[in-house]
């Protein structure tokens, strides 16, 4: 199991995503999850080695007929179908506001948003339910027909009858914080744009 290390977040360079052709600056206790299971190709994930949250950074078809400012909402609501919180009162969403291109390493993306909201959602098709908060920053891309899509989940309140109820760590456990999202969000940078064929 690898751990990113609190080199990779100090370094300014960030951590490699997709082979290099990306990096950005994943938070202190992350575990790369693919060192754990098989993840799309579309996809990087990173859980906290001792609290329940993950960062996904994941490539997504540019949603062309979707309005700049109603694409993280369109990403959102399709986060909330696949995890089966499309009930009402399931999800909602508390904010979108624009990220400014001077604040983004990033500069390739025709605009940055980033969404606020929570979603009651159940793991590996469990009955529980947990409240998570899910912050999205969302990078558009259209010259290389891609959204690039990452998410952090912070749970709010887990079910006891959750599997994540006994996979929650040490209370002395740092968790990743919204600063931390937004420095992943300021230091994403493309390196090479042949990652998107």
């Amino acid at each position: 199991m690898q751990s990113v290390t609190s080199d990779a977040v100090n370094t300014g360079g960030g951590h490699h995503l997709f082979g290099g052709a990306i990096s950005a600056i994943i938070p202190h206790s992350a575990k790369d999850i693919s060192d754990l299971r098989e993840i799309p190709d579309n996809q990087e994930v990173f859980s906290h080695c001792h609290t329940d949250q993950s960062l996904i950074v994941e490539l997504l078809e540019f949603q062309g007929q979707v309005e700049d400012q109603d694409a993280a909402k369109y990403h959102f609501e399709d986060i909330a179908g696949s995890n089966k919180a499309t009930d009402p009162g399931a999800f909602e969403v508390t904010s979108v506001v624009p990220l400014p291109k001077s604040e983004l390493s990033m500069s390739e993306c025709s605009s940055a948003w980033i969404l606020t909201g929570t979603q009651c959602v159940s793991k590996f098709n469990e009955e529980a339910r947990n409240k998570v908060a899910l912050h999205l920053g969302l990078f558009r891309l259209p010259q290389f027909s891609t959204d690039v899509l990452i998410t952090f989940n912070d749970p709010l309140s887990i079910n006891p009858d959750s599997s994540s109820a006994t996979g929650i760590g040490t209370l002395s456990a740092e968790p990743w914080t919204v600063q931390d999202f937004h420095r992943l969000l300021q230091s994403l940078t493309l390196h090479d744009p042949g990652l998107f064929g």
